[in-house]
């Protein structure tokens, strides 16, 4: 089975192997900034190669629902996906007003979030309620680039087999390697992905393109190797990186699943 003829778990997740493929990209840009103006200018200039942004809306500190338009607007203009970083970590009640409520409204506007396995299926539960009728995907934590995660490897297989148990909604993982097999259709992003270093001095660790891809990825997540520091931004050196990336993830691909 090839990497675009496997059947995947939901329409997102179809939608967004159509965006790979049409876009010969799966590079996803990290974007870590806390400004709503260089957040904008920064998607848009990486927008053209990449098929997903990835998004951490509570740390802007000038936050308000014009961004959120802003950015959906974007999404349509360069054809990506939008994935915002929230990690649910709560019973299921609480996670589906987070969710769909409060000043973020992520499920309104976000196609993607994600959750922590830990709480059990009442979280996917009560992500589903909202998410699932407005074509909303969900992605578990099953393991973390950072040094010394908790996350083992029967917490990674318990968090699959919850994934089994909700394929209507769970469209992957954050992961580090393939989890389950390609034709169950569950897509795996990682992140952590860096061409150029292989550390940070916080706790992340980086790998190349090639090792994440050989490992299983279908979706790299890359942070400051792309839009460098905020304070010091410059969008045509970061449009240029998204592209060495772009290129860099796609060439895997093509070695990896011979499209």
């Amino acid at each position: 089975m090839s990497f675009f003829e496997r059947s995947a778990s939901s329409p997102l997740a179809n939608q967004l192997l159509e965006i790979i493929n049409r876009k010969q990209s799966n590079l996803c840009v990290s974007v870590d900034f806390t400004h709503s103006d260089t957040l904008l200018q920064l998607v848009d200039a990486v927008g053209p190669h990449v098929c997903m942004i990835k998004t951490h809306i509570d740390i802007i500190c000038d936050f308000d629902i014009n961004l959120v338009h802003s950015l959906s607007s974007l999404s349509r203009k360069h054809d990506f996906l939008i994935f915002e970083d929230r990690k649910f970590a709560d019973i299921g009640n609480t996670v589906s007003l987070q969710y769909s409520s409060g000043a973020h409204k992520i499920a309104s506007w976000s196609h993607l979030t994600n959750a922590h396995a830990l709480p059990g299926d009442g979280i996917v539960h009560g992500l589903k309620k909202v998410g699932l009728p407005l074509n909303r995907g969900l992605l578990l934590l099953a393991q973390m680039s950072s040094a010394g995660s908790l996350a083992d490897s029967s917490y990674t297989q318990a968090t699959l087999d919850m994934a089994r148990r909700h394929s209507d909604f769970v469209i992957g993982f954050i992961a580090q390697q393939r989890l389950g097999t390609l034709d169950e259709g569950f897509l795996i992003l990682t992140p952590g992905v860096g061409l150029d270093v292989k550390g940070d001095g916080m706790g992340q660790q980086y790998r190349t393109p090639d090792e994440v891809v050989d490992a299983g990825t279908d979706v790299i997540i890359v942070g400051r190797g792309v839009t460098g520091n905020e304070h010091s931004v410059d969008y045509i050196k970061s449009a240029e990186q998204a592209l060495r990336y772009k290129k860099a993830g796609w060439d895997a691909i093509r070695r990896v699943h011979h499209v």
